[in-house]
């Protein structure tokens, strides 16, 4: 069944243009073959249960081989959308010339074959596709050797090894750049939230090796740069260091705005460099330029519609995000309204973190809308995932936002035991963890029966407390994510967390705040 599954995602996520191609050049709706009748019953109802289709296509086709049928389409299909992206992406064209050349050369036609192989090198050069230059300079070189080196002095020869060499070299050194990257992205997506010092200093081994390739390194292109600035800013963001981390990252969209012809295709490392800059100017609380970075995403179009779906997430997130920190819940929620129907209903097309990050954020507005029970029945199903499909930071947000509407839905018999878990963990972290022991304070505390005078006395003794969360960058990381810290007052003042959140926003200080004022 995992094929069937894999070609029904192939269909679903097709665009138009890639549909009208595939029905011209397989003629689907004149075509009376096994494969097209199980292509137009997939594409007709992509959603429908797998042993409806199995048994649509025995109905239509009774003594045809399913599975034949499944594997034929499948190949059919990719062997269209390769040829597709043939003429619009650098990677796939020079493939298809490496190709073209191996055939020339086995047909002996040698003049031909080495001039395909020039213009991949040069095509490589511009586009900095240093694997694809390697494969063209060591196949020119076989090529050559098995030729016994006709009209090659040895002056050439030694030349044409050396670039080889030259290009070896870039891309090790490229691969280095990266691999720092991908072990930082790794650390800090399997680690918490930067909340202690040990935390920081278990990077200490990735900044000494990325800092000693930098210095070492003789030579420069875009993808070093790239990959030097996404450690650099991705770093600076996790220790939670954001004006040097939004420099960083501004840098590193200037090098792809200057750049746009070495985009990947799709343009996923741009994303990541908008969405870390949106990341950043979100700590820093700074939402009116957020506007420009967002807008920037929604201009960005790729051939392919499952990338297209994932920005359109980010898009929906950073829109939504300066109105869930400022408690304007209402205007949160036109904005769910807008994008529901594009993501809520594609949801199984987005990636597994996205889908935690839509259901979390959906949960917190109608959270913030008193809603609790539609904001209970969505992060329940964020509850009930694997935690290895999402960033181990995140784990503790979910609880924390699920314990908080549970207490205020009166579950205690849930409550309780979800507590001692929690606590049971912190423990075992060794680590302070304030806000949460906060966040857990108050729901074992109730504040219902309290007079005002008492209430005033409960706000004072949680002032300096909460003034201490904010002056400290560990803690600050997780009220990044969502400021805890306000629903806490809203409990203790017996107010809606809206109000509070844009009190906040429009007075900054808590400390000169009395809420008789």
């Amino acid at each position: 069944m995992a094929k069937i599954l894999s070609l029904v995602q192939l269909i679903s996520s097709l665009s138009k243009a890639e549909r009208k191609k595939i029905s011209s050049v397989m003629d689907i709706q004149n075509n009376e073959s096994d494969y097209a009748c199980l292509y137009k019953i997939i594409e007709k109802d992509p959603y429908a249960d797998l042993e409806d289709i199995k048994f649509n296509f025995r109905s239509q086709r009774p003594k045809a081989a399913f599975n034949t049928a499944i594997n034929y389409l499948f190949d059919s299909l990719l062997t269209v959308l390769s040829g597709l992206r043939i003429k619009h992406d650098s990677f796939f064209t020079m493939n298809y010339l490496l190709m073209h050349a191996k055939v020339l050369f086995e047909k002996s036609i040698y003049t031909e074959c080495f001039q395909v192989l020039e213009k991949i090198q040069q095509m490589a050069l511009r586009y900095e596709e240093f694997n694809m230059l390697l494969h063209a300079q060591k196949m020119e070189l076989d090529f050559l050797l098995m030729l016994n080196f006709p009209d090659c002095s040895e002056q050439k020869l030694l030349f044409k090894q050396q670039s080889l060499t030259d290009t070896l070299n870039k891309v090790r050194k490229i691969y280095q750049h990266a691999s720092l990257y991908e072990l930082l992205k790794f650390r800090i997506l399997n680690k918490v939230t930067a909340r202690s010092k040990k935390h920081i200093e278990d990077l200490n081994d990735l900044v000494v090796s990325e800092m000693s390739i930098v210095a070492g390194s003789s030579f420069e292109n875009f993808e070093i740069k790239k990959n030097h600035k996404l450690f650099q800013s991705y770093y600076l963001n996790y220790v939670g260091d954001y004006n040097s981390a939004i420099f960083s990252f501004y840098e590193l969209n200037i090098l792809f705005e200057e750049n746009r012809h070495l985009f990947t295709n799709p343009p996923v490392y741009y994303l990541m460099t908008i969405e870390g800059v949106l990341e950043t100017l979100r700590r820093l609380k700074n939402y009116e330029d957020m506007a420009s970075f967002v807008e920037k995403l929604k201009n960005l179009d790729s051939t392919f519609v499952h990338f297209n779906l994932q920005v359109k997430c980010v898009v929906f997130l950073y829109s939504v995000f300066p109105f869930i920190d400022t408690g304007q819940f209402s205007k949160a929620r036109e904005v769910l309204n807008q994008y529901e129907h594009e993501l809520h209903g594609k949801m199984n097309q987005l990636f597994l973190d996205r889908q935690i990050q839509l259901f979390l954020y959906t949960s917190i507005v109608y959270f913030g809308l008193s809603d609790y029970a539609n904001a209970k029945k969505i992060i329940n199903k964020v509850v009930v995932a694997k935690k290895n499909v999402f960033s181990v930071s995140m784990v503790r947000t979910i609880r924390l936002i699920n314990l908080m509407i549970r207490y205020e839905l009166e579950e205690f018999d849930y409550i309780e035991p979800e507590i001692r878990s929690i606590r049971r963990e912190i423990q075992n972290s060794k680590h302070n963890y304030r806000t949460e022991k906060m966040v857990l304070k108050v729901i074992q505390k109730s504040y219902d029966n309290l007079s005002s005078t008492a209430r005033q006395e409960e706000w004072e003794k949680a002032v300096l407390k909460i003034e201490s969360l904010k002056n400290d960058k560990f803690e600050m990381q997780l009220i990044n994510t969502f400021d805890f810290t306000a629903w806490v007052e809203a409990k203790i003042k017996n107010v809606p967390l809206g109000k509070i959140l844009q009190e906040k926003h429009a007075t900054p200080s808590i400390l000169s705040q009395s809420f008789y004022q």
